[in-house]
C-alpha cells in the first residue's frame, strides 16, 4: 500500500477531513528529546501547540490501514490540524461474539454498520472491522466520535445507528421485535455507553491548558527576564495581572462546561423498560441503550434519552430543546408499508424526513396514546453524541473557528510587531557591543525590547471592549452565548427575517370562511359559530383536523390551530388512561359543538346535513392523525361521527396543494383569482377538503395506512382566511436599516403572495419597485430544467416620475455618479422548490438572484440555511432573525443569528432576544458597530503604546541608558491599563448610519491613523531627546541650582555612582519620560472617537475623570516637582524654563495629532473612502455626495483610490457592476430561462424569449 496514502473520511459533509497515517520512529524521538532539553523545553512547547509537527517531528508515514496515530485535518477554509491515537477493541473475550453462539443477525447489517446489505451474518460484521484473527477492532476518537477501520471501504468511518440506509419496512420487519441479550451486550461493546458525556475538567487540567496558552508562556518569558534585571514590581504587577486573567478565565470556561453538563445530564441515567425478542419486557439504565433495542415509552411521559422512532402508538412531544418552539408537537407511528394499501415501496427511514415520527433525544414527551394491551413502542436509532441533542451538544464543545478579517489582522499586526522587535533587538546588541557593554547585560537589553514592542495587556485590552458590549446588550434583552461574534455583528450588511411572528404578529386572527357550494365560491362569511353551519363537513373539518391537546386542562398546540378551534366555539375532549385502559382499541379523541349550538330537530334545508341521523349527542371522534409536514405544507385526520357507518378523511393545508389532491371538478373555476386576490391583500389562506373513506376501513386498518393513501381524491371545501397582522414596530425598524444601507430578505414558510404583499406592507419593497417572480421548474419528460419569469402586478399606482425617496431599499445598483440614477429598481420573489432547482441546475444564476432576491416563500427549514449560505458565498455578511421553531440551521449558519424566542432552547443561535420584538436587530448591529470601533481604537492605541515606548527606550540605549522601574510601573499601570479599560466604555451611537465601520486593520484609513500618529510622536520625542543635549545647563549636575548634588548628569561622564548604577537618573531619560507618559495620554484623546458608531469620549465618564486625573498628576510632578515622586520615579531636577519647553512641545504634539486624527483624517480620508464605498458596494441611495468633502479633497485622493474603485473587494460589489451593463439583466417578463442539457454541471443557462 502507498505509505503516502492520503483518505477523507465523513466526505462531502461538514466535518469532512483528510486523514494521513503515521508510525511511531524511536531515532526521531530520540532527537526531538534532545532537542527539549537544548530549548530548555521550549521545543516541547511548541510541538504541543503545533499537532502537525508534534506528529512530524516523531513519526513516520504509515499506511492508514496499519498505521499508530492518525493525522487529520479539515478540508474547510480554516484547514486545521488534529492528531489522534489508534487503539483497539478486543472482542475475543466475550462469548457472545463466537458467530456459532450468535445466530441472530446483528442488526441485519446495521451493527457496527456501513453496509447496504442488511442480510450480513455476525461473522461477515466481524471479519470487516477487525484485520486479525484475534478479533481486535481498530479505531480513534475525534470529537466525541468514535471511528472503526473499516476493511469493506479501506476507509476509518463512524458507527451509523438505524438512521442510515434503512428501509422503513424493515424498521417493522427486522426491528420491530427488540433484540436478544446477547446481541445487546455485543452492540453496547460497539457504541459504546449511550450518554452525551460533557466532563467537567478538573480546575488543575484547565489551569495547566490556561497557563500553556502562547500568550501566558511570553508573560511568564517576560517575567523572568524582568526579574533578572531587578524589576520586581513590573515583574510583579503583570503576575499579578496574569493570575487574576487566568482566575477569571478559568471560572468563566468552567461554568460555560458546568452550564452544558448540567443541561445534558437530565436524561443522564434513568431507567427504561426494553422488550426483548421473546416478548419478556427488561427494565435497564438509559445508559445500556443501543441501535435496534424497542423501548417503551412510559404513560406519564419521559424525557427522551436517545432518538427513537415511534413504531405503536401516539405521543405528546415538547421539543422546545431542540427547536426553541414551545408549541407540543403530535407524533405518529411511522406508517407501516406492509399493510399499507397503496405501499410506500422501499422507502428510507431518516429523522429529518420522518421527523414527525421520530422522538429525538432530551425532547420531552408529555403525554402517549395507545392501545390495550400494544404499548407505546419505539426503536431506539441513534445513541450518545449520534443523536440530534449529541450533535448539538458537539457543536458546542467543538465550534468552528471564527473567520472574521479582523481577528486575521491582527496575527499580522502582532507579526509586524515583532518585525519591529527584531530591528530593535539588532540595534541593542549593535549598540551595546560597540559600547562594550557586559554580554549578561547586552542578553537582557536585547531581550527586554521584546517585551517592551509586544504589549502583555494586548488580549486583555481586546476582551474588554467585547465584555463591556455583552453587558450592555444584556441590559437591552439580547443574550449572548458566542461573545466573539458581537463584532461580526458590526459588519452586518444583509437581514433575513422569517415572517410569522417575527415580522407580524405570532398569533392569526380568523377574517373569515368562503366554502364552495355546487363547485362555485359562496360570499365571505365572518361568523362561523353558528347553528346553521354547526354540522356541515366545513366546520367537522376545522373541529378537528388540528393537532391540538390537553396538557394539565388547557388546550395548548399551533396558534393557527387554536385560533381556529375557538372560531367555532367546539369542545374537545381526551380519553383518560382508565378509559383507554377499559377498551381494546385506542379511545379517540372526541370534538363536540356546545348544547346551545345543536338545533333541537333535524336540520333541513342543507342535503349533506341530512346524512347524519341526529342521535342524543352529535360528537366526531379523531381516529387518526396525519400531523402537519412543512415538506407536505398539509395536515390530514381520519374522524368518525358518532353512529356513522363510514369514516371522513378532512385534510387543511396550503391552497395550492390542497387543490392539487382533489377532484378537479370540485375545485371552482375562480379559485386561482380568488386566492390571488386575498393573498395579494396579504392574508394568509388555508384550504379545507373532506372525503368519505370506504366502509372496509377499519379501525384497525386506519392505524397502520399511509397518509398518501388517504390524501387524494378529496373534494374542495372552500377557504379559511387568516389575518396575520404586522407588528406595530416592523416599519420602523425595516426603515432604520434601510436608512443604514442594510439589505432585508424575508424567508418564510408561508404562500409567495402574501409574503410579497407583507414584504410592501412592511416597506421592504417600495410601491414603485417591480417584483420579478422566478418560477423554476425541473428536468421532465427529457426536457431541461427552466425558469419562467413573471412581473407580479404592484399593487398601488406607481409615480410616472423616475426619481426614487432617497431613503428608499436599494436593489439596483446606481452608476459611479450617483446623479446619474435614472432606473427602476426590482426584486426577486420565488418559493422553496424554485430556489431547490436554481441552487441545482442554475448555479450560474444563483448570485445574480442572491443580489435582488427579497422575498423567499414555502421555504422549509434546510433550504433557509442554503439561502444563508449562498448570500454568504457573494461576500454578504449576513444576519438572521428567527422565532426558533424552524430556523435553527439558518441561525446558526448566519453571522449573526439572533433567536426571538424566550427559551434558552434555541441554543444552536449566538444571540438571543428576551422581546420578541425585531428592534433587537438594529440594538445588535449599533452594538457591534461600537464593539468593533472600540477594537480598532484599542488595536490603535496598544501600537502607539508599544512604538512609543519602544522608541523611548531606543533613545535611551544610545546614550546605554533606560527607563527606571517605577517609571515602566507608572506608565504601564497607571496611564495604560486605566486607560485601555475605560476608552472601551464609550456606549453605541444611538442610531444606525449608513456608514459602515471598516472590517479589518489592514484598511487606508486605519493604517493612515496609526502610521501618521507614529510619525508625529517619534517627532516630538526625538525633538525632546536632541533638544535637551543642546541646553546650556546640560553638561552640569546642579542644573536646578540645588546644593549638595554628589554627581553630575550622568549620561554623558563615566564615572557612574552606586546609587544608579545603570545610568537611569539623567536630563534625557526625564525629558522623554515627560513627553511620552503626555503622548500615551494624547493618542489616547485622539483615538476616542465617537460619531458615528460609539458616542462621544466626553459622555464616557471614568474615561473622561481617568484623563484628566493622569493629565493633572503629570502636569502637577512636570511643573511643581514634589521631591519624595521625582526620587521614586527617579526624575532628574531640570530647570523651570526647560519644564515650559515641556509643556510647549507637548502642547504642540497634542495640537498636531488631534488635527490629523479628527481633522484631516476624519474630514477629508475618512469621508472619502466612505463616499467610494457607497459607491462600490449596493449602497444604491440617490443622496448627494458629502458636500462637506471639497471637491479638491476629493480630485486630490481620487487618483489613489481608482485602482481600487475598479475592482471592489466583495463578489456582490463586484457583480453589481457588471450588472450594470448587462442589457440581459433583469430578465423580461414573460421570457424563460432554460439551463443547458450538455453542460449541466457548470450550471450555465441560457435566455430564450417566448414571444
Amino acid at each position: 500500500m502507498d505509505r503516502e496514502e492520503r483518505k477523507t473520511i465523513n466526505q462531502g459533509q461538514e466535518d469532512e477531513m483528510e486523514i494521513y497515517g503515521y508510525n511511531l520512529s524511536r531515532w526521531k524521538l530520540a532527537i526531538v528529546s534532545l532537542g527539549v532539553i537544548c530549548t530548555g523545553g521550549f521545543l516541547l512547547l511548541l510541538l504541543y501547540w503545533m499537532p502537525e509537527w508534534r506528529v512530524k517531528a516523531t513519526c513516520i508515514r504509515a499506511a492508514v490501514k496499519d498505521c499508530e496515530v492518525v493525522l487529520l485535518r479539515t478540508t474547510d477554509e480554516f484547514k486545521m490540524w488534529f492528531c489522534a491515537k489508534i487503539r483497539f477493541l478486543s472482542l475475543e473475550s466475550h462469548p457472545f461474539v463466537n458467530p456459532k453462539s450468535t445466530a441472530n443477525k446483528i442488526s441485519n447489517g446495521h451493527a457496527v454498520h456501513l453496509t447496504e446489505n442488511p442480510a450480513e451474518d455476525t461473522s461477515h460484521e466481524i471479519n470487516k472491522y477487525s484485520q486479525t484473527q484475534s478479533q481486535q477492532i481498530r479505531y480513534f476518537t475525534h470529537h466525541s466520535v468514535k471511528y472503526f477501520w473499516n476493511d469493506t471501504i479501506h476507509n476509518f468511518d463512524f458507527l451509523k445507528g438505524l438512521d442510515e440506509g434503512v428501509s422503513c419496512t424493515s424498521i417493522y420487519e427486522k426491528h420491530s421485535t427488540g433484540l436478544t441479550k446477547g446481541m445487546h451486550a455485543y452492540r453496547k461493546l460497539l457504541y459504546g455507553i449511550n450518554e452525551i458525556a460533557v466532563k467537567v475538567p478538573s480546575v488543575f487540567k484547565l489551569l495547566i491548558k490556561e497557563v500553556l496558552n502562547p500568550f501566558y508562556i511570553f508573560q511568564l518569558f517576560s517575567v523572568i527576564l524582568w526579574s533578572t534585571d531587578e524589576y520586581y514590581y513590573y515583574a510583579l504587577a503583570i503576575v499579578i495581572m496574569s493570575i487574576v486573567s487566568i482566575i477569571s478565565s478559568l471560572y468563566s470556561i468552567r461554568k460555560q462546561y458546568i452550564m452544558l453538563h448540567d443541561m445534558v445530564a437530565t436524561h443522564s441515567t434513568v431507567r427504561v423498560s426494553v422488550c426483548r425478542v421473546n416478548e419478556e419486557i427488561e427494565e435497564i439504565f438509559s445508559t445500556d441503550l443501543v441501535p435496534g433495542d424497542v423501548m417503551v415509552i412510559p404513560l406519564n411521559g419521559t424525557v427522551m434519552p436517545c432518538d427513537a422512532v415511534l413504531i405503536n402508538g401516539t405521543c405528546i412531544v415538547n421539543e422546545s430543546m431542540l427547536t426553541g418552539e414551545s408549541v407540543p408537537v403530535t407524533k405518529t407511528n411511522l406508517p407501516n408499508p406492509s399493510v399499507d394499501i397503496k405501499g410506500m415501496g422501499e422507502e428510507l427511514y431518516s429523522p429529518e424526513t420522518h421527523k414527525r415520527h421520530t422522538l429525538f433525544c432530551g425532547t420531552t414527551v408529555i403525554q402517549t396514546r395507545f392501545y390495550t394491551g400494544e404499548l407505546v413502542k419505539a426503536i431506539v436509532v441513534r445513541t450518545g453524541f449520534s443523536t440530534s441533542k449529541g450533535q448539538l451538544v458537539r457543536s458546542i464543545l467543538y465550534p468552528k473557528p471564527t473567520d472574521f478579517k479582523l481577528y486575521r489582522d491582527a496575527y499580522l499586526f502582532l507579526l509586524c510587531l515583532v518585525a519591529v522587535a527584531g530591528i530593535g533587538f539588532i540595534y541593542t546588541i549593535v549598540n551595546s557591543i560597540l559600547n562594550e557593554v557586559e554580554i549578561g547585560e547586552i542578553i537582557i537589553e536585547s531581550l527586554d525590547i521584546i517585551t517592551i514592542t509586544v504589549p502583555p495587556a494586548l488580549p486583555a485590552a481586546m476582551t474588554a471592549g467585547i465584555v463591556y458590549a455583552q453587558r450592555r446588550l444584556k441590559k437591552v434583552g439580547i443574550f449572548c452565548i458566542s461573545p466573539q461574534r458581537i463584532n461580526i455583528c458590526g459588519q452586518l450588511n444583509l437581514v433575513c427575517f422569517d415572517k410569522t411572528g417575527t415580522l407580524t404578529e405570532d398569533g392569526l386572527d380568523l377574517w373569515g370562511i368562503q366554502r364552495v357550494e355546487n363547485n362555485g365560491f359562496l360570499l365571505p362569511e365572518e361568523n362561523v359559530c353558528n347553528e346553521l353551519l354547526v354540522k356541515s363537513q366545513f366546520v367537522a373539518c376545522m373541529a378537528t383536523c388540528h393537532s391540538l391537546t390537553k396538557i394539565e386542562g388547557v388546550l395548548s398546540g399551533d396558534p393557527l390551530d387554536l385560533k381556529m378551534f375557538e372560531a367555532i366555539g367546539w369542545i374537545l375532549e381526551e380519553a383518560t388512561e382508565e378509559e383507554t385502559a377499559l377498551h381494546n382499541r385506542i379511545m379517540p379523541t372526541v370534538v363536540r359543538p356546545p348544547k346551545q349550538l345543536l338545533p333541537e330537530s333535524t336540520p333541513v334545508g342543507n342535503q349533506e346535513m341530512e346524512l347524519f341521523e341526529l342521535p342524543a349527542i352529535y360528537e366526531i371522534g379523531i381516529v387518526r392523525q396525519f400531523p402537519f409536514s412543512s415538506a407536505l405544507q398539509r395536515m390530514s385526520v381520519v374522524a368518525r361521527v358518532l353512529g356513522d357507518k363510514k369514516m371522513d378523511a378532512y385534510m387543511k393545508g396550503a391552497p395550492e396543494v390542497i387543490a392539487n389532491l382533489c377532484k378537479p371538478e370540485t375545485v371552482p373555476a375562480e379559485f386561482e383569482k380568488v386566492l390571488e386576490d386575498y393573498t395579494k391583500q396579504g392574508f394568509r389562506v388555508i384550504a379545507l377538503a373532506h372525503r368519505k373513506l370506504e366502509s372496509k376501513l377499519t379501525w384497525h386498518k386506519v392505524q397502520n395506512i399511509s397518509r398518501d393513501a388517504i390524501e387524494n381524491n378529496m373534494d374542495f371545501m372552500g377557504l379559511i382566511i387568516m389575518q396575520n397582522k404586522l407588528k406595530q414596530e416592523t416599519p420602523a425598524v425595516l426603515e432604520d436599516l434601510h436608512k443604514a444601507n442594510i439589505r432585508t430578505v424575508m424567508v418564510t414558510g408561508d404562500n409567495m403572495l402574501t409574503a410579497v404583499s407583507v414584504a410592501r406592507d412592511c416597506g421592504m419593497i417600495l410601491p414603485q419597485d417591480k417584483v420579478i417572480i422566478a418560477e423554476a421548474l425541473p428536468p421532465k419528460d427529457g426536457k431541461v430544467a427552466k425558469i419562467n419569469w413573471h412581473y407580479a402586478d404592484s399593487l398601488t399606482q406607481c409615480s410616472n416620475s423616475s426619481a426614487v425617496d432617497s431613503e428608499a431599499i436599494p436593489i439596483k445598483l446606481v452608476h459611479d455618479s450617483l446623479e446619474d440614477l435614472q432606473i427602476t429598481r426590482y426584486h426577486f420573489a420565488m418559493n422553496g422548490k424554485s430556489f431547490s432547482v436554481i441552487l441545482e441546475h442554475f448555479q450560474d444564476l444563483v448570485p445574480k438572484l442572491m443580489l435582488h432576491g427579497t422575498v423567499f416563500a414555502r421555504m422549509a427549514p434546510d433550504q433557509k440555511t442554503q439561502l444563508v449560505e449562498a448570500l454568504q458565498n457573494v461576500d454578504y455578511f449576513v444576519g438572521m432573525c428567527g422565532d426558533g421553531a424552524n430556523d435553527c440551521g439558518a441561525l446558526k449558519r448566519a453571522h449573526g443569528g439572533i433567536s426571538l424566542s424566550e427559551l434558552e432552547a434555541s441554543v444552536a443561535s449566538p444571540f438571543t432576544s428576551k422581546t420578541p420584538s425585531i428592534s433587537c436587530v438594529p440594538n445588535l448591529i449599533r452594538e457591534g458597530r461600537a464593539a468593533l470601533m472600540t477594537s480598532f481604537c484599542v488595536f490603535k492605541f496598544m501600537a502607539l503604546y508599544s512604538i512609543i515606548q519602544y522608541f523611548t527606550v531606543t533613545l535611551l540605549y544610545s546614550i546605554l541608558s533606560n527607563l527606571g522601574d517605577f517609571q515602566f510601573l507608572f506608565i504601564d499601570l497607571a496611564i495604560i491599563l486605566v486607560v485601555v479599560f475605560t476608552m472601551s466604555l464609550n456606549p453605541a451611537w444611538k442610531e444606525l448610519v449608513a456608514q459602515r465601520p471598516p472590517s479589518g486593520l489592514i484598511s487606508a484609513s486605519l493604517l493612515f491613523s496609526v502610521l501618521s500618529q507614529i510619525v508625529i510622536c517619534i517627532g516630538f520625542q526625538s525633538l525632546g531627546f536632541f533638544w535637551v543635549k543642546q541646553q546650556p545647563w546640560y553638561l552640569y549636575s546642579d542644573a536646578c541650582n540645588t546644593t549638595g548634588s554628589p554627581f553630575q548628569n550622568s549620561s554623558h561622564l563615566d564615572n557612574e555612582t552606586e546609587h544608579d548604577i545603570r545610568n537611569i537618573q539623567n536630563y534625557e531619560n526625564t525629558t522623554v519620560f515627560f513627553i511620552s507618559s503626555f503622548q500615551y495620554l494624547i493618542v489616547a484623546v485622539a483615538f476616542s472617537k465617537g460619531k458615528p458608531f460609539r458616542q462621544p469620549c466626553y459622555k464616557n465618564y471614568f474615561f473622561v475623570v481617568s484623563v484628566i486625573i493622569l493629565y493633572i498628576f503629570i502636569l502637577l510632578i512636570m511643573l511643581h516637582p514634589v521631591a519624595s515622586i521625582d526620587q521614586v520615579l527617579q526624575i532628574e531636577c531640570v530647570p523651570y524654563e526647560w519644564r515650559i519647553t515641556m509643556l510647549i512641545i507637548v502642547l504642540v504634539n497634542a495640537f498636531v495629532s488631534i488635527m490629523v486624527e479628527s481633522f484631516f483624517l476624519d474630514t477629508v480620508l475618512w469621508k472619502v473612502v466612505f463616499n467610494r464605498d457607497k459607491q462600490g458596494e449596493y449602497r444604491f441611495t440617490t443622496q448627494p455626495p458629502q458636500e462637506s468633502v471639497d471637491r479638491w479633497g476629493k480630485c486630490c485622493l481620487s487618483w489613489a483610490l481608482g485602482c481600487r474603485k475598479k475592482t471592489p473587494k466583495a463578489k456582490y460589489m463586484y457583480l453589481a457592476q457588471e450588472l450594470l451593463v448587462d442589457p440581459e439583466w433583469p430578465p423580461k417578463p414573460q421570457t424563460t430561462t432554460e439551463a443547458k442539457a450538455l453542460v449541466k454541471e457548470n450550471g450555465s443557462c441560457q435566455v430564450i424569449t417566448i414571444t
